[in-house]
């Protein structure tokens, strides 16, 4: 039969008052660090979970787990660092608090193959990876020269290719696996910070980063054709894999290889937490660019209300059709250069133009800011030696005027070098610094939160993981902290010895007023 609605949200806020009152009526015996975690459990609504996986449940046989405790039990194992859905099961039975957290009546709780079953409910596909489990062996990266270095692409298109391939294609997030996921995370998250001013969906700055996730420490596969039978020790034949979806990369920040996924996730960098925005996992030995724009045209077709202004990307993504795109589209770019594409630049025949931007000229000289005129992507710049009044004071003047030498800087010229803002200006290096919020987003989701101890085979579990670990990182960055206030209540649960009693704070309709007792 279909999920039982527990009525609404307030009825669970009544059932975790009764049955701390029953097993917990001393507050001494739940650690001060707890009673954190039970507060913002205690306003995290998950109505719409109920909602939307309600038709995924038959209408015949035992009346199922609701999807709501049971996503919010999950959440609770990753806020208590309990990375094995098997010790988390055994816990429900042994801990009564993280069974009445979770909204179970104690000594009644799931098993392990209830958590299975809701995530195969969560993943909106029959298979649990995107690709096949057969398929030929991918192109192993080089290792860089230089430590430290990120290691060469090894696809087979260029960006410029990339970019004409994936504009022109439309993404439906119904055909997605994670179509449900995403839902459940823009409704009552997304969303939600959009509402409450934390982010700007109108005028977004988003800032991207890619990390490397290992999800074992080799690579699994065995054969499937009879070429050992004819002697043939090394084929190229199609192989087993037991995660289709992984292949090995090169972890720059380690110099070591790894087997695993390169998660790539898009962050809002104006938001005052660091708010994850958009993830998307991509074979190790995806390159950034081309990780990045798999990850930006997909967020731009799924969330197609949040309007992207500006990027902030670091030097792995320094290619012209990136810039050249951001052009096209108003957005405008801060992209760190990549020395080894080439930075001193001819313009004028008798102009270079430094790393940041600035024109240098023939004797050595950068040339100082005289204005910029953004209706015509332009910037104006001046001889640092010529004064109105006595002209120029270099020994080899490039021009006879007392004014100087000026130069105009066209972005349709280089794109990539001229910027608006300059690069060398404060306004550039104080948006390019907040390019450090996808970085400290994915520390968060890797360390914090340990993601890479989850341990599964499966791209459906993963998927399940990273998403349940950014809305565990909403809850305790931004909701706990900008609560409305128009509906306040102090709850007192009775029957503890001596004050200060523990209050609990939760945002709820008037007309539900009545559970506080």
């Amino acid at each position: 039969m279909l999920p039982v609605n527990c009525g609404s949200h307030a009825n669970y806020q009544n059932f975790v008052v009764e049955n701390l009152r029953k097993y917990y009526p001393n507050q001494d015996a739940i650690a001060r660090s707890t009673w954190d975690s039970i507060e913002r459990f205690w306003t995290l609504d998950l109505s719409y979970t109920d909602e939307l996986m309600r038709d995924k449940y038959s209408k015949f046989g035992p009346a199922p787990r609701t999807p709501s405790c049971m996503q919010r039990s999950y959440l609770l194992s990753i806020d208590f660092k309990i990375t094995s859905i098997t010790d988390w099961a055994a816990q429900l039975k042994i801990n009564p608090l993280y069974a009445i957290l979770s909204g179970f009546e104690v000594g009644n709780t799931p098993g392990v193959g209830t958590f299975y079953d809701f995530f195969n409910r969560l993943w909106d596909s029959e298979d649990d990876n995107l690709s096949p489990h057969i398929h030929p062996i991918k192109a192993k990266v080089k290792k860089p020269k230089i430590k430290g270095a990120k290691a060469a692409s090894v696809e087979k298109r260029t960006v410029d290719q990339l970019i004409t391939q994936l504009d022109d294609t439309t993404f439906t997030l119904e055909r997605q696996p994670y179509d449900s996921l995403l839902q459940i995370y823009k409704k009552q998250f997304l969303d939600v910070s959009v509402s409450k001013g934390l982010i700007n969906a109108a005028s977004l700055s988003i800032a991207g980063y890619s990390t490397p996730v290992v999800t074992s420490h080799r690579m699994r596969s065995h054969r499937i054709c009879d070429c050992d039978k004819k002697g043939i020790s090394e084929c190229n034949c199609d192989k087993y894999f037991s995660q289709p979806d992984c292949d090995i990369g090169w972890d720059s920040s380690r110099d070591c290889w790894y087997h695993g996924y390169d998660l790539y996730m898009l962050v809002a960098s104006d938001s005052e937490s660091d708010l994850p925005v958009f993830p998307l996992l991509n074979p190790a030995s995806k390159h950034d660019s081309h990780g990045f724009l798999e990850t930006f045209f997909r967020m731009k077709s799924f969330l197609s209300d949040f309007n992207v202004t500006k990027l902030l990307l670091d030097s792995a993504h320094d290619a012209m059709p990136i810039y050249e795109y951001c052009k096209r589209e108003n957005i405008i770019s801060f992209i760190d250069l990549n020395e080894k594409r080439g930075i001193k630049v001819k313009y004028k025949n008798d102009f270079t133009i430094g790393k940041d931007g600035v024109p240098v000229c023939r004797e050595g000289r950068r040339m100082n800011h005289d204005g910029c005129e953004p209706s015509k992507y332009r910037l104006k710049f001046r001889c640092p030696l010529a004064s109105r009044k006595y002209g120029c004071s270099c020994e080899h003047p490039c021009s006879d005027s007392k004014y100087g030498r000026t130069v105009h800087l066209a972005m349709k010229d280089n794109p990539r070098l001229i910027n608006i803002p300059p690069r060398d200006s404060e306004e550039w290096k104080t948006e390019f610094n907040a390019r450090t919020s996808a970085e400290r987003s994915n520390k968060r989701e890797k360390l914090d939160f340990k993601l890479e101890d989850g341990r599964h085979r499966s791209t459906k579990m993963w998927y399940c993981r990273l998403y349940h670990i950014m809305i565990t990182l909403f809850r305790l960055y931004t909701l706990s902290r900008h609560s409305d206030n128009r509906y306040v209540y102090f709850l007192i649960i009775p029957g503890f010895s001596k004050p200060p009693v523990r209050t609990l704070r939760a945002t709820i309709p008037e007309n539900e007023s009545h559970i506080f007792r």
